[in-house]
């Protein structure tokens, strides 16, 4: 059965009542337009036997047409008066109160989620959006798939293949988890207030296996890194201060792993990185 979702009148209505001021501490902005919500739900080929996790669910436009699929929704929400109101918020729109739970906290401090949940829906805060989605993929293995709505470059970076100018270290740690993909655009105008980046929608999919150890992914991160920060270097210089001290040194595990060492990180995939930390 549908649900009334919010529109931009009573979004503004709520948070006058909670005294809300969309905060750029926060990251908050807060879509006032239905289309989009859906478009979003839509995305995630969200269904009502799944579970979700929301983060950042703000005012609830995104939570109501997640819950009008008839799937239920652990909301993360780290502003105490947000939190307090989204169940008052979804009741008035005759959402079951068994379909929403709202953890009232920081998403990068959040290290359970009830029910397991395996989808995440969510407008991510651009400021913390990476951070947030690497913590979530690392502290959820039951994650399997999502779509996120976060900045047009953050997206764009995520979804990058090796080689591309934007393919960076976010790009290659989220790969890590699964495979990503850009899943739409968002026009500025649906928020509140309204930003000025564009924004985009990123899909994954979790791989069907782990593609390592924790410690073997701690490694392969720490690599990752030290190619990036010196992006323009050739691996051999870029790594020697990981990979033994010396270029000479590096060059030798390079060749063990069998990655040129002359290359630059970012013409490597995230598999050529697990080869190195593997190796090393």
């Amino acid at each position: 059965m549908p649900v009334l979702l919010l529109g931009a009148a009573e979004i503004r209505r709520l948070a006058a009542d909670l005294d809300v001021t969309p905060t750029k501490k926060l990251g908050q902005n807060f879509v006032v337009d239905a289309n989009t919500v859906r478009k979003i739900v839509h995305a995630a080929r969200v269904t009502a036997s799944d579970r979700v996790v929301e983060i950042g669910p703000g005012l609830g436009s995104l939570t109501l047409a997640i819950l009008e699929t008839g799937a239920s929704v652990v909301a993360v929400e780290i502003d105490h008066r947000l939190a307090e109101r989204l169940p008052v918020t979804a009741a008035a729109h005759d959402v079951p109160a068994d379909r929403l739970t709202v953890i009232d906290a920081d998403a990068l401090r959040v290290t359970e989620l009830p029910g397991e949940p395996e989808v995440l829906v969510a407008n991510l805060p651009y400021n913390v959006s990476v951070p947030v989605l690497l913590h979530f993929l690392e502290s959820f293995p039951y994650l399997q798939r999502g779509v996120v709505m976060v900045q047009a470059e953050v997206g764009e970076r995520l979804a990058a293949p090796p080689g591309s100018k934007v393919y960076g270290a976010p790009s290659v740690k989220a790969a890590w988890y699964g495979s990503w993909r850009l899943a739409g655009t968002v026009s500025r105008q649906v928020f509140w207030p309204v930003p000025n980046v564009d924004s985009v929608l990123v899909g994954f999919d979790r791989d069907a296996e782990p593609r390592g150890t924790e410690e073997h992914r701690l490694r392969t991160f720490r690599i990752v890194d030290a190619a990036f920060q010196q992006r323009r270097k050739m691996l051999r210089q870029a790594l020697s201060g990981v990979l033994g001290g010396t270029a000479a040194e590096a060059s030798a595990r390079l060749e063990a792993a069998g990655v040129d060492p002359t290359l630059r990180g970012e013409q490597l995939t995230v598999d050529d990185y697990a080869r190195i930390a593997g190796a090393s």
